[in-house]
């Protein structure tokens, strides 16, 4: 491995593993380093400001796009008054080539990044700052980016950010039944996964049914983007804890096939990174983009209430797991209390 890369092998983990314990091999030598490139997204309207929630009621709110400054991995994604936020930058690549369709180079932005990934300002006052890759948001399209709060106070709209994406084409080599999606080697390295007895180990802070996923399902791939968790079940919602998902959460969905696409299948798991916050919509919510997808008997979800992104790669400290009202529940007690 280059030097370049030695940056991205650092031991630091969530747990200490045990001396049976070790971390499973990844196929290091073989993946390729490629720099892609995207400008910070716009937000963009549409001719009806409103979102009609699942509740009948009509909101006009903060959506995708642009620069979110008070909101980052690690910060509680429920009950915000907005409509699937996407903490810190969303990018987009809005240029074309002279070969491939019109959207091939965002097509290909949204493929090659993966979570965990270094992004550096390429253009503008915070030009050489970094940051890491934290979300694919599916639909809209968009990569997502966190940096810290005094360069998400700075950056502009249309700053170019670069990628250095290091990941695709990541295999596990003696779990060839686990397959590694839009997950950077960085990641695997800290997440703190431990192998035991022929089955992986690996730290989750939820655990989510999978008959409560909705909206991204019908897709023949996961590697652009993400799929959402509906939480207009207050039963399974409190039962799952559900109202205490954060930015960045790493979740274990259970019943999930994501190999060929998301798919609901008994005796597999699909472990994800929680990427943008809840919706007032019909069949949407958080989104999950997928990272590791296999056999329960293979794949072992272990509870840790620091697995989140913000603490696996040592960015901050994540908000305590504590249970918040979607805004669509505080807004009908509201309404009832008057």
């Amino acid at each position: 491995m280059s030097d370049t890369l030695q940056e991205y092998r650092e031991p630091r983990t969530l747990g200490r593993a045990a001396d049976s314990d070790r971390r499973p091999r990844l196929n290091e030598r073989a993946l390729v380093v490629v720099s892609v490139a995207g400008q910070i997204a716009h937000p963009v309207g549409r001719a009806n400001p409103y979102r009609i929630g699942y509740d009948g009621i009509p909101r006009v709110l903060p959506a995708t796009g642009g620069i979110v400054i008070n909101h980052r991995i690690g910060d509680p994604c429920i009950g915000l008054a907005g409509d699937h936020i996407e903490p810190g930058v969303a990018l987009h690549n809005n240029s074309r080539e002279v070969v491939g369709p019109r959207d091939g180079p965002n097509t290909a932005l949204m493929t090659y990044a993966c979570i965990g990934n270094r992004a550096q300002v390429i253009s503008g006052p915070c030009a050489g700052q970094t940051g890491v890759v934290t979300g694919k948001h599916g639909g809209i399209n968009h990569v997502l980016v966190d940096f810290p709060t005094r360069v998400l106070a700075r950056l502009q709209i249309g700053d170019r950010i670069q990628i250095t994406s290091h990941g695709l084409g990541a295999s596990l080599l003696d779990y060839p039944d686990v397959e590694v999606l839009n997950c950077a080697p960085r990641l695997l390295w800290r997440w703190g996964i431990q192998e035991r007895d022929g089955r992986l180990l690996v730290p989750i802070s939820h655990t989510v049914p999978s008959v409560l996923m909705g909206s991204g399902l019908g897709k023949n791939s996961t590697w652009r983007g993400d799929y959402d968790i509906q939480l207009a079940d207050r039963g399974l919602r409190q039962r799952h804890r559900l109202g205490s998902l954060r930015f960045g959460d790493l979740v274990a969905i259970v019943d999930a096939d994501n190999r060929r696409g998301p798919l609901y299948r008994p005796g597999r798991v699909t472990i994800g990174v929680i990427v943008h916050g809840d919706s007032t919509v019909s069949g949407h919510g958080p989104g999950v983009t997928p990272l590791l997808t296999g056999p329960t008997a293979r794949l072992v979800p272990r509870f840790d209430p620091r697995a989140n992104l913000a603490a696996v790669l040592d960015i901050r400290e994540p908000a305590p797991l504590r249970e918040y009202r979607t805004l669509i529940e505080a807004g009908t007690r509201r309404r009832a209390a008057r």
